[in-house]
């Protein structure tokens, strides 16, 4: 930790050296984001106006994956430029930087600060968040000291005010805190929410950042992650009836392999039927429409300080979520999937050297940001990253990719999205596969018809040829899994093949 200190320190030290042409970099994270985004018609009735127009400005991927369905490891494969099946962290727990390792791993904004960039961050960036290198996280927390991560940071955001007691009825698996969800605050305070003081907080570094230098600035959003609470005024963009539920399928998992539920086997996430039989599912769903919403109106007003500043001209804009989320789909609520709805996130990029109005309907990942922003920022290119700049997209949306996306929950579990296909790949052998054009809901697995055999094969070609056991301390939401004698263990249980599947 001592080399990144001192490397950021003496590049802050020389930044006057550095050109002060070199583009900004505004960092946009939002928690748990699935495609129920405007312009990707993940749901016909979304409403999120400022990242529609943002996406005009600029290039939007239509088919953008991230490289874990989880927080953890999937911001960590971010920020560090590796897949979650090079670094071994694939849990909620541990904090990479306690990972020898990746103790002294260059980050991507550490890499931006030692090209001269003042570096500040507020929100959700990174999973957990304390300031304090000796605090102890909560169990199932990967807390770190983040002051040494950029040169700034702010208040963390979370979730705000919280209601007196949950809004929802008792929650199967734990009655975990976090499952809730419903109108909050009362008073219609929007001012309440952490998310619009992460706002206001980036809306003042825009205003008053150092002007002898450029920014890598990142802003990272709590909603619509659960407990979902929003103020009246956005759950009245919804209707209150059926319309705004998803298409599910009845049975739809009895196509798929028992071991896709081991991934997600316990959770405190509630299942379809709990929300069904509780009368809960149209709240939830409206509940996340509607934080979706607010938090929209958050990133316009972020994008509107940089449209009225000095910097204007000179911005890149990247808006990313780290992980979908499910609100029914395959029996389930919550993420730890392979399919589309636990993988596919938004990616907007707008600014200098980005062609606007383009769409991007090629498979792209999450881990290609990294190289695309040293690419855009002309600042020193690296041979150790994972990812694929999207450089030549930003330019031209039709310039063909080499590689599908992949995203991995635990070891030996891998989905491929190609740009017409979805294959899911267990620890345990078993397999999917979906023809997403015809079949986007993933409804068919086409998996054990013959004529598929060959795309299938495609498709394997792709699974990592590294595919790291879990680090040491990995914790919350880890499955390992030994083929010879067919054993599963879920957050230290056994499941057995006789075992019920929890609901």
């Amino acid at each position: 930790m001592k080399n990144i200190m001192t490397y950021c320190v003496l590049a802050i030290a020389s930044s006057s050296v550095y050109a002060a042409d070199k583009p900004n970099i505004l960092f946009i994270a939002i928690d748990d984001q699935n495609d129920w985004i405007g312009h990707l018609d993940g749901h016909p009735l979304a409403k999120t106006p400022h990242i529609d127009a943002l996406a005009k400005r600029g290039t939007t991927f239509t088919n953008a994956h991230c490289q874990a369905p989880l927080c953890n490891p999937s911001r960590t494969s971010l920020m560090l430029g590796l897949r979650p099946t090079t670094t071994g962290i694939y849990g909620l727990s541990p904090w990479f930087r306690t990972v020898p390792e990746w103790s002294n791993r260059v980050t991507l904004p550490q890499h931006f600060a030692n090209q001269g960039y003042y570096t500040a961050s507020t929100g959700k960036i990174y999973h957990g968040f304390r300031r304090n290198a000796k605090k102890q996280p909560r169990k199932g927390q990967a807390g770190q000291p983040i002051q040494t991560e950029f040169e700034v940071t702010g208040k963390f955001g979370g979730v705000g005010t919280k209601p007196p007691k949950k809004l929802i009825p008792e929650t199967p698996m734990g009655n975990h805190p976090l499952m809730d969800w419903g109108v909050w605050p009362l008073d219609n305070d929007d001012t309440q929410k952490g998310d619009y003081q992460v706002a206001s907080w980036t809306v003042e570094q825009i205003q008053n950042v150092p002007k002898d230098r450029p920014f890598f600035l990142a802003a990272g959003f709590f909603l619509p992650h659960v407990p979902c609470y929003a103020t009246q005024k956005w759950f009245d963009l919804y209707p209150d009836d059926d319309s705004v539920l998803p298409p599910i399928l009845k049975d739809d998992r009895a196509d798929t392999p028992r071991f896709s539920w081991y991934i997600h086997w316990s959770l405190p996430e509630p299942r379809l039927k709990w929300v069904r039989e509780n009368n809960e599912w149209r709240n939830l769903v409206r509940s996340y429409l509607a934080c979706t919403s607010f938090v929209d109106a958050q990133i316009g007003r972020i994008v509107s300080a940089v449209e009225q500043s000095d910097f204007a001209d000179n911005t890149i804009i990247v808006v990313w979520g780290d992980h979908g989320w499910h609100l029914g789909e395959k029996d389930i609520t919550g993420k730890n999937t392979l399919w589309d709805r636990g993988t596919k996130v938004p990616l907007v990029f707008a600014g200098p050297g980005i062609t606007p109005q383009q769409t991007c309907g090629q498979p792209v990942e999450l881990l290609d940001i990294y190289p695309t922003l040293i690419d855009l920022a002309n600042a020193p290119t690296r041979s150790d990253l994972e990812g694929i700049s999207l450089v030549p997209q930003l330019k031209d949306a039709a310039t063909t990719r080499t590689r599908p996306a992949i995203t991995s929950h635990n070891q030996g579990n891998h989905g491929i999205r190609s740009e017409r296909w979805r294959y899911i790949h267990y620890a345990d052998g078993s397999e999917e596969l979906y023809d997403m054009h015809a079949d986007p809901n993933e409804w068919t697995n086409l998996a054990h018809l013959p004529k598929h055999a060959s795309v299938i094969e495609q498709h394997r070609k792709w699974l990592p040829t590294i595919d790291r056991e879990l680090v040491p301390d990995s914790a919350a939401r880890v499955l390992t899994y030994d083929k010879e004698t067919d054993t599963a263990v879920w957050e230290g249980t056994t499941i057995k093949r006789s075992d019920p599947i929890p609901d």
